[in-house]
């Protein structure tokens, strides 16, 4: 059988940086896992990949294709089914799997799809495989039991063009043990988090750094820490791999404010090469925490805990949440305030929506405050919710706009990047050589190559051009990177790499403020 896989476009800014890529040379921000994960469970087919992010299906992949896959989020949804009807045009079996199929498969079935793949791959792949055999169309396809992770496959990396991606990735686990009411992983992938194996873990990224893988990767669990234990014996195993090759990974991932207060932890995740976690806060209001059962975040001091990581060595990416019941007004002050508190140098800012199948969505269903007909929409736009909030829409909306306006104001963005790096501790090997011992990786460096340093030098200079000469707030770009240079010295980088990323905020803050002038 021959399969194009087919990852659609993601509409969204915040999921494609656009602007950060272009500054680093990439095409898109990550490859998609998941159709490079079905990939290996089909060892038999002859497979082609077409990342929408980065070029369109060729004519020629078209006529060579007998079906076509298509892995979709709520994110890419226009794109899918845009791809759907194209496939459908062109005379095409068309099957589609992945979040959005998940969440609404009788949407896709309903845009033309012939098969849609409810749930996880590894234990719905043999079921796919029937039914293209049996002659059944337009069906939806699932296992009820959730697949042990230690059998699934190392993604096939090799069909992957590498240079397309910021940066790369792999997942360790599924499924996250909290339960916060708005949260779609218990449903997708549910509280008893799965783990592969600490060999398995390594296993793809030697077959990631035999294909030429390099930088950040970016592990994509639902929550890396949800079993302090199975991710402590996925550390102690990736460490010395990682160090022995000279370091040619670092690592980042998603993880639950606790985080914060188990410094050993974070000890371990510096030591593995990890530089930034990106953690749920969703509100600095405990009434708006306690009604959606995010528990955790009432524990665990949000100041203190972002603090903490701040201090030791990582980079505290954040999200957060408007239009929850229970708010009061002012939200937005509230947000910022709590952002200049932690220096937080990059979050989202989320107007709530309802996700199918999530708590949420069953209780606001069931108080006939759900409006079913409306578009979910984007998380980031500011529309209208898909159901009746609990305070004034205006409210909400003024609330949103306030957060953007205040929070993606360049010169505040850079300043407060500025203070984050310069509260954190040197690098490992700074420390190291302040003393006089050997790096942390040992005696074997992971050379640059001439294309490496190529790349590093043009995203710089490109930077310089967007921040260091053109804007009005130059003078304190570079005076904040002297300032970093004299007193940070190894944190320079990431602080760069950070301002850098500020120039896709800066444009949806313009996006947003346009919304308010409508």
């Amino acid at each position: 059988m021959r399969a194009l896989l087919v990852n659609p476009k993601a509409e969204s800014l915040f999921w494609s940086l656009p602007v950060s890529c272009k500054l680093t040379g990439s095409k898109t921000i990550s490859p998609p896992l998941g159709l490079i994960t079905v990939a290996a469970l089909l060892p038999q087919w002859e497979l082609r990949l077409a990342d929408m992010n980065c070029r369109r299906p060729a004519e020629a992949d078209w006529e060579w294709a007998e079906i076509v896959m298509i892995s979709a989020t709520l994110a890419q949804k226009p794109s899918a089914l845009a791809v759907t009807r194209e496939a459908k045009h062109r005379g095409k079996t068309v099957v589609l799997g992945g979040p959005y199929p998940t969440m609404m498969p009788d949407e896709v079935l309903a845009a033309g799809g012939d098969f849609c793949v409810r749930g996880e791959a590894e234990n719905t792949v043999h079921l796919l495989l029937s039914a293209l055999t049996d002659g059944s169309r337009k069906v939806v396809i699932e296992n009820d039991r959730r697949p042990d992770l230690s059998a699934s496959p190392v993604p096939r990396f090799d069909l992957l063009r590498l240079r397309d991606y910021q940066y790369l990735t792999i997942q360790t686990s599924r499924g996250c043990p909290f339960s916060c009411e708005f949260c779609d992983i218990e449903s997708l992938y549910g509280r008893k988090q799965r783990y592969k194996k600490p060999d398995q873990v390594v296993n793809e990224l030697e077959a990631l750094y035999r294909v030429g893988g390099r930088g950040p990767v970016f592990i994509s669990d639902d929550n890396f820490i949800g079993s302090r234990s199975n991710a402590c014996a996925i550390l102690h195993k990736l460490t010395p791999w990682n160090k022995s090759l000279g370091e040619p990974f670092g690592f980042f991932t998603q993880a639950s404010v606790n985080l914060g207060r188990d410094e050993e932890l974070i000890d371990l995740l510096t030591a593995a090469n990890f530089s930034t976690v990106f953690v749920g806060i969703e509100s600095p209001d405990a009434e708006v925490l306690e009604n959606a059962g995010k528990h955790q975040n009432l524990r665990d001091p949000v100041v203190e805990s972002v603090t903490n990581m701040n201090r030791n060595g990582l980079t505290v990416q954040a999200s957060f949440i408007i239009g929850c019941d229970g708010e009061k007004e002012g939200l937005g002050d509230r947000i910022c305030e709590l952002v200049e508190k932690t220096n937080i140098p990059i979050l989202m800012i989320n107007g709530l929506r309802a996700l199918p199948n999530t708590r949420l969505w069953h209780r606001l269903r069931l108080e006939g405050r759900l409006r079913e007909d409306a578009d979910l929409g984007d998380q980031l736009s500011g529309a209208q919710p898909n159901f009746v909030p609990s305070r004034p829409e205006a409210e909400i909306v003024h609330d949103y706009m306030k957060a953007w306006d205040y929070l993606y104001e360049p010169s505040r963005f850079l300043a407060r990047v500025y203070r984050y790096y310069l509260n954190m501790r040197p690098t490992r090997d700074a420390l190291a050589a302040k003393n006089g011992e050997m790096p942390s990786n040992g005696t074997k460096t992971c050379k640059r190559s001439f294309a490496a340093r190529y790349f590093y030098a043009t995203a710089f200079l490109r930077l310089v051009w967007r921040q260091g000469i053109r804007p009005s707030y130059r003078r304190q770009f570079w005076g904040q990177l002297t300032g970093i240079l004299r007193r940070n010295p190894s944190r320079a980088l990431d602080y760069l790499i950070w301002c850098g990323m500020g120039e896709d905020l800066f444009r949806m803050r313009e996006m947003v403020l346009r919304r308010r002038e409508l």
